[in-house]
């Protein structure tokens, strides 16, 4: 979508009954509020230069102006951002998304829904394109800050953890057919010592 495309959605009415800002450093700490708020990483917003931002809290409309066309390189996906960006949010969820693509290999394709749902082994983060595609990361990968360090560090723990776990039960269990038993009892126990871990630190 061409910028003028995107901008004539964001109509003067949509504005009277918006929160607008102005300025890079405000509408980035605005924008990464209410991604925190809706249950999305605040790494998502990983551009400079915002011009103007505004949301529509009754609908869940929300919009970027950038003084430019942004690309953003994460650790596994690389995502450009038009100058103007639209959507609409909803808890755990982008959709109706306008104005971002993600490349996959040599490929570029258009964002129209980012997702969050739960998984035995942490959040995980799924972009969608408008030909059905999708992608999907652990959220820590999106992360922002202190908060990500500590998410990155608790990952690496448990993929010790599970590593270790298996390699125990592959000598324990050198038969083929029981090693199918072994990764299972293996499950078992991350999924329990997970649980465990949880309440200990609530």
């Amino acid at each position: 979508m061409h910028k003028t495309q995107a901008m004539s959605s964001v109509t003067e009415e949509l504005k009277s009954k918006a929160e607008m800002y102005y300025g890079d450093e405000v509408c980035r700490e605005k924008f990464c509020l209410l991604l925190e708020e809706i249950g999305l990483p605040d790494g998502l917003l990983s551009i400079q230069n915002i011009e103007e931002c505004g949301y529509v809290k009754e609908i869940g409309f929300v919009w970027l102006k950038l003084e430019k066309k942004r690309e953003h390189k994460f650790d596994k996906i690389v995502v450009c951002y038009d100058s103007v960006v639209t959507a609409y949010v909803e808890p755990n969820k982008i959709k109706n998304l306008t104005g971002v693509k993600a490349r996959d290999f040599l490929v570029w394709f258009s964002l129209n829904e980012i997702h969050v749902k739960g998984h035995p082994e942490g959040p995980v983060i799924t972009f969608k394109s408008l030909l059905g595609l999708s992608m999907s990361f652990p959220v820590s990968l999106f992360k922002a800050g202190k908060e990500a360090k500590e998410d990155a560090k608790e990952e690496n723990w448990w993929r010790m953890i599970k590593l270790i776990c298996q390699q125990v039960l592959i000598v324990s269990f050198p038969n083929s057919s029981r090693n199918l038993v072994g990764r299972e009892v293996c499950a078992f126990l991350l999924h329990g010592m997970r649980e465990t871990r949880e309440r200990v630190t609530v």
